[in-house]
């Protein structure tokens, strides 16, 4: 009899290295002052689920949907946002 392998949690990454149509849950912010409260304004708050749903052709900005909503941000503001990738 083979033992249960339980799958290991994936790791927490930086927002902007998510792929386009890859969902994740978000960990924490770790932007301060003005930025940090404008991200969490837009409801990027740990636990909410994020999707990335499009890049502009040079990469920056990237879409994402979020609560029946879709917003941009650019990549050094998704610098700040960690999540855990979902499967």
């Amino acid at each position: 009899m083979s033992p249960i392998i339980s799958p290991t949690p994936a790791s927490p990454i930086s927002l902007r290295r998510l792929a386009e149509g890859q969902k994740a849950v978000i960990v924490s912010i770790s932007a301060q002052s003005e930025l940090g409260r404008r991200i969490r304004d837009m409801g990027l708050v740990p636990g909410a689920e994020v999707e990335v749903v499009g890049r502009a052709p040079l990469k920056d900005p990237v879409a994402l949907r979020l609560k029946g909503f879709t917003l941009s941000l650019r990549n050094n503001e998704a610098d700040f946002i960690t999540v855990i990738p979902k499967n």
